[in-house]
């Protein structure tokens, strides 16, 4: 199981345990997206940072499209198949995001891909960045929910 972790308020007044959470999370900035696995250590530092982020579990069509319309190398350049299957041992991004759902692969596993995701802002806002996501708002634990958000987020092409 891999969780889809999105950063979704800012840097202003951040407590110093909450940015270096943060930082280790590697989620510098708003709207930037990790793939982490579900293990007790991860499942601690989102929950120190759960005023901050929203995170998931993801699916593997929604990793599949986030990977092939986000996921960068150095040079800005966007991942394919062919990119895939010459630089790790995955065929297609399509089994890759297979392996990435469900937690058998990480994003380390393909040579030069960059680990965070830049996303847009999600397409009809935010519903509240100060409320929980069991409140009506946006941050914290989500669930599967976190998929339509993701699809919100990368642009105007997919939703």
């Amino acid at each position: 199981m891999t969780y889809a972790v999105v950063r979704i308020r800012g840097h202003v007044s951040l407590r110093p345990g909450i940015k270096d959470t943060l930082a280790y999370l590697r989620l510098h900035r708003t709207n930037h997206c990790v793939l982490l696995p579900k293990t007790p250590g991860v499942d601690g530092m989102l929950r120190k940072a759960r005023d901050y982020v929203t995170w998931g579990e993801i699916d593997p069509t929604t990793t599949a499209i986030l990977l092939v319309r986000r996921a960068r190398v150095p040079g800005r350049k966007r991942i394919d198949d062919a990119y895939v299957k010459a630089h790790s041992k995955y065929p297609s991004v399509n089994s890759l995001a297979k392996a990435l759902a469900g937690g058998d692969a990480k994003l380390g596993d393909i040579e030069g891909l960059k680990p965070v995701i830049r996303l847009h802002p999600p397409i009809g806002g935010f519903e509240a960045t100060k409320r929980g996501f069991g409140e009506g708002g946006d941050l914290g634990y989500r669930g599967k929910e976190i998929n339509a958000l993701l699809v919100r987020m990368l642009g105007p092409e997919v939703a």
